[in-house]
């Protein structure tokens, strides 16, 4: 008998695939809809993108009866200062996306995403002290060749590209130390962020600088912003569940070459040839980033590592 674990049934592996292409386009088309607002500070939809998460997945996580992890994670505090870490990160994470979109850096963002993956690399080399395929060192030197360029030749460092993959990647390292599936963990991070999102929209409706009731259509597409943030996160973990790592992770590259294509056609970023350089080198390391795990495949052990988004 073979030791393997069995493979899914095709049906399950094309339930799997579906449901993370609805996850990955679905980020991938992000851009569409935090366009949308007219007049809203980032801030502000980062404050309600907290609140109305927290509220909707309330409602989420009764109706699929998974307190009891939940319960579990806030009887402990001490396991709560890594998920708070993850909760700033994030909300981090969430803010420079909807600035990126406010103001037409939609391609720095995809940049942004397309090297997180490097970064992780990076940063599970010199925090968890992993060791690096050779591939992936030269994928990894590929990204930082990359943004030398942009430096050297624009004269400018793309930090929303770095701070997007970093709080990501950095927002990944801590979350693979914490117990929580994906929905449990949105859960508790939004609900410790909540009394501080509540309060800065306190101040802002005091200050009368609030945009929540100017009209139908922002007060809907901020409440909005709350359900499109968990339900593709639902579409991930039914993917996660059915389909091999592998596969998630090319799935992945969906999101940000959505984003890229948004960013020309859609809001027509230019794109200069030094930037174009900057994505082929990128790109460039990301083959040799999947080449290199595609090849490692064989030497895997043991049940894979949970994934969360």
């Amino acid at each position: 008998m073979s030791r393997h674990t069995p493979a899914a049934p095709h049906h399950e592996t094309g339930k799997g695939v579906a449901f993370g292409l609805a996850a990955y386009v679905t980020w991938g088309c992000f851009p569409l809809f935090f366009a949308l607002f007219q007049g809203v500070p980032a801030f502000e939809i980062l404050l309600h993108r907290v609140i109305w998460s927290c509220l909707f997945l309330v409602g989420l996580v009764t109706l699929l009866g998974r307190w009891a992890p939940i319960r579990l994670a806030i009887a402990e505090p001490r396991r709560l200062g890594r998920v708070l870490g993850c909760a700033l990160l994030i909300a981090l994470n969430w803010g420079l996306y909807i600035y990126s979109v406010e103001t037409r850096h939609v391609l720095q963002a995809s940049l942004g995403y397309f090297m997180t993956p490097l970064v992780n690399v990076g940063l599970g080399m010199l925090v968890l002290r992993e060791r690096m395929a050779r591939l992936q060192g030269v994928a990894v030197g590929l990204a930082g060749l990359a943004i030398a360029i942009q430096v050297v030749m624009l004269g400018e460092l793309p930090w929303i590209s770095l701070a997007l993959a970093f709080s990501f990647g950095t927002y990944g390292l801590l979350r693979k130390q914490v117990p929580l599936d994906g929905l449990s963990g949105l859960f508790v991070e939004t609900l410790l962020l909540l009394p501080l999102a509540l309060m800065a929209l306190g101040w802002l409706a005091q200050a009368d600088l609030s945009h929540f009731l100017d009209d139908g259509r922002t007060t809907t597409l901020l409440v909005a912003s709350g359900v499109i943030t968990a339900l593709p996160l639902l579409a991930f973990a039914g993917a996660a569940r059915r389909l091999r790592l592998a596969t998630l992770g090319f799935l992945m590259y969906l999101n940000p070459t959505i984003q890229f294509v948004i960013a020309l056609l859609v809001f027509q970023e230019p794109l200069a040839p030094v930037q174009l350089a900057t994505f082929v080198l990128i790109w460039a390391g990301l083959a040799l980033y999947s080449w290199s795990a595609w090849q490692s495949r064989p030497r895997e052990t043991g049940a894979a590592a949970p994934l969360s988004r």
